[in-house]
C-alpha cells in the first residue's frame, strides 16, 4: 500500500519551542487513524505539521511526494490542494451562505469556470447530505449543518487526505455519531482519513488505528485499538 505521509526521528517546533520530539509516524493510503492527545500535547502541531503550517526542525519528513524539510514556498498551496482540513469550530464565512462559501474555497485554489464551479458545489453537498442548504448562510443552520458543509468544503478538491481536527467536539452525540458514519463513509470510498479526537465512545465504537501523543511524544500506535488515553482527558 503506498504510504502518503513518512516520518521519521522528527522534532516539531512551534514559535522556537520543540513540542514534539522524535516522531516516527507512518500514514498508507486508505487508512482511517484516530489520533489521541491531552490539550498541549501536541496533537494539533503535528496536524499541521502535515499541511506545512509549523516547520519540521530535524528529521525526515514527507508527504506525498513532498519533503517538508525542504519544501519551497509556492509549493505549499499544490500540497494543501491535496489534503482536505475539517476544523472543530466550522470557520465558515458568516457574511456569505453555504454555495458562497464554497464557491470562495475553489476560485481560491484555481477554479475558474462557473459551469465546473458550480457542479464540484453540487456534488459535495450531495455527498453529505446537504443539496438544499445551499442558499443558507451559516447561521441558520444548526451544528450538526455546520459541519457537513465543512467536510463539503474539505472534499471540494477531491483530497487524498482529510485531516480532522475534533470534527465532533461540539457536537451532541447523536450528531456526532451522524458525521462519524459521514466520514467513515468518505475514508470507504478511498479518501484516507487522520482524525484528532477526545470522544471515547467513537474510539471504541468504530474500531480503527490508534496513534496516542503524550507530553510532546509517539507513546502508542497500535491496530484496532481501544480508547486508552494515557494520563485521562
Amino acid at each position: 500500500m503506498k504510504k502518503l505521509i513518512d516520518y521519521h526521528n522528527v522534532d516539531i517546533q512551534q514559535q522556537e519551542l520543540v513540542v514534539l520530539r522524535d516522531v516516527d509516524f507512518e500514514l498508507k493510503q486508505g487508512e482511517f487513524v484516530y489520533l489521541l492527545g491531552k490539550v498541549g500535547s501536541g496533537k494539533s502541531s503535528l496536524l499541521k505539521s502535515f499541511y506545512a503550517e509549523v516547520p519540521i526542525k530535524k528529521g525526515e519528513a514527507k508527504i506525498f511526494d513532498y519533503d517538508l524539510r525542504t519544501i519551497k514556498r509556492k509549493d505549499i498551496p499544490f500540497l494543501r490542494r491535496k489534503i482536505g482540513i475539517i476544523f472543530q469550530d466550522f470557520q465558515l464565512l458568516g457574511d456569505r451562505n453555504v454555495n458562497q462559501n464554497l464557491e470562495f474555497v475553489l476560485k481560491a485554489t484555481g477554479w475558474t469556470d462557473k459551469r465546473k464551479i458550480s457542479e464540484q458545489i453540487d456534488l459535495v453537498l450531495s455527498i453529505v447530505g446537504m443539496t438544499k442548504k445551499g442558499y443558507k448562510r451559516p447561521h441558520q443552520l444548526s451544528g450538526g449543518e455546520q459541519q457537513r458543509i465543512v467536510i463539503a468544503r474539505a472534499l471540494l478538491n477531491s483530497p487524498e487526505l482529510i485531516v480532522a481536527d475534533e470534527p465532533t467536539g461540539n457536537l451532541d452525540t447523536h450528531t456526532a455519531d451522524e458525521i462519524m458514519q459521514l466520514i467513515l463513509g468518505i475514508n470507504a470510498a478511498g479518501t484516507t482519513v487522520l482524525m484528532a479526537t477526545h470522544n471515547q465512545y467513537l474510539v471504541d465504537t468504530y474500531r480503527h488505528r490508534v496513534v496516542e501523543i503524550h507530553r510532546g511524544r509517539v507513546v502508542r500506535d497500535e491496530e484496532q485499538g481501544r480508547y486508552e488515553l494515557n494520563g485521562g482527558c
